[in-house]
C-alpha cells in the first residue's frame, strides 16, 4: 500500500510540475508575443527592438525634438574643431555644421585681437563657448560634447580603425606640440594616430596647402573633418561593433565631458541606429559676411 501511495503522490507530482511548466511556457509565449508585436508597431528591426526595450510606443517618435549638439575637439587647451549637429528623429535626416574657429566675435574688426575669435572662448569653458554659438547663429542648441584626442584615438583604435580617402598628401612638423603629419593620399586604413594626424591637418611644411578647389587651410581642414567623421560612424554603427559598448563607455568616462545627460540620450538611440548615413548633410559657417552667416543659419534651423 505505501509503495502504491508513494506512485501515486508521484505521479500528482508530475502532473503538477507538467502543469506549472506549460503555464510558464504559455507566459513566456504570450509575454513574447506582445513584444513582438510592439516591436512591429514600432517599425520593427533593431529601431522597433530597441525603441519597445526603452518603453516608446508608435507615437514617441512624433513628440521628440530635433537634437542640437555643439561638438568640440579639444588639443592643448584649444578647439580644432567646433561643430553643430543636428539630427531630426522623425524625419531621418542629420546635418553637421562646421564653425571657423577663427570666427570674429568682436565689436570692432579694425580693432580685432586674438581673444575677438570663437576659439579664444573655449579657454573660458564649454559652457560660455554654447553660449556664445547660439548668439552668433540664432539656434537654441542645448547641449555640448567636448572630445579630448585621447578618446579621438583610441575610439577608432576600439574599432579596428577607419577606411578613408585622404584628400591630398600631407607632410607636416610641429615640435612644439609634438604633432608629425605624414600620410599619403588615398583610400587607406587609419588607426587612432594617423587619424588625427588627418583632421589635425591645415598646411605643409612649404606652406602648400588644400587646392582652392576643396577649400583651402581651415576650410579645406572642416571639409575633411566633417568626411571622417561621416566614415566614422558608418564604421562604429557596424554590428560587430556593438560589443564593444562597455569599451567605449570607458573612454567616455574619462576623456569625454558633456551636459548631455543619458536619460535624453537612450530616446534618440532607437531611431539613430538606422539613420543613412549616406544621408548625412554637411557644410561650414560661411565667412563672407555677418549677413550670410545668419541667412544660413537661419536656414540650417528652419530645416
Amino acid at each position: 500500500m505505501n509503495i502504491l501511495g508513494s506512485k501515486k503522490k508521484n505521479k500528482r507530482k508530475g502532473k503538477i510540475f507538467r502543469k506549472i511548466l506549460l503555464i510558464i511556457l504559455l507566459l513566456i509565449l504570450v509575454s513574447g508575443g506582445i513584444f513582438a508585436y510592439k516591436v512591429y508597431q514600432n517599425g520593427g528591426g533593431k529601431k522597433g527592438f530597441l525603441a519597445t526595450i526603452v518603453g516608446h510606443d508608435q507615437n514617441t517618435v512624433k513628440n521628440l525634438e530635433k537634437m542640437y549638439c555643439l561638438l568640440l575637439g579639444q588639443s592643448q587647451n584649444l578647439t580644432d574643431t567646433i561643430m553643430i549637429a543636428e539630427y531630426d528623429p522623425e524625419a531621418q535626416q542629420a546635418s553637421l555644421l562646421s564653425i571657423p574657429r577663427d570666427t570674429f566675435i568682436g565689436k570692432n574688426k579694425n580693432m580685432a585681437l586674438s581673444t575677438d575669435k570663437i576659439n579664444s572662448v573655449y579657454q573660458t569653458g564649454a559652457e560660455k563657448l554654447l553660449k556664445k554659438v547660439n548668439e552668433i547663429t540664432g539656434l537654441n542648441i542645448k547641449y555640448y560634447l567636448k572630445v579630448d584626442t585621447v578618446a579621438f584615438k583610441e575610439v577608432i583604435d576600439a574599432i579596428g580603425g577607419v577606411n578613408f580617402d585622404v584628400p591630398i598628401d600631407m607632410n607636416y612638423d610641429d615640435n612644439k606640440q609634438g604633432l608629425h603629419i605624414h600620410l599619403k593620399a588615398g583610400e587607406q586604413l587609419l588607426d587612432g594616430d594617423k587619424a588625427e594626424q588627418v583632421v589635425r591637418f591645415r598646411h605643409n611644411n612649404d606652406g602648400t596647402t588644400y587646392p582652392y578647389s576643396y577649400g583651402g587651410e581651415d576650410f579645406g581642414r572642416m571639409k575633411t573633418q566633417r568626411a571622417f567623421l561621416t566614415a566614422l560612424a558608418k564604421q562604429t554603427l557596424k554590428i560587430e561593433n556593438i560589443s564593444k559598448i562597455n569599451t567605449f563607455i570607458d573612454i567616455a568616462k574619462k576623456y569625454i565631458e558633456t551636459n548631455l545627460d543619458f536619460s535624453v540620450l537612450k530616446d534618440y538611440i532607437p531611431y539613430a541606429v538606422e539613420f543613412n548615413i549616406d544621408n548625412l548633410q554637411t557644410q561650414h559657417l560661411p565667412g563672407q559676411s555677418e549677413r550670410a552667416s545668419r541667412n544660413w543659419c537661419m536656414d540650417f534651423h528652419s530645416r
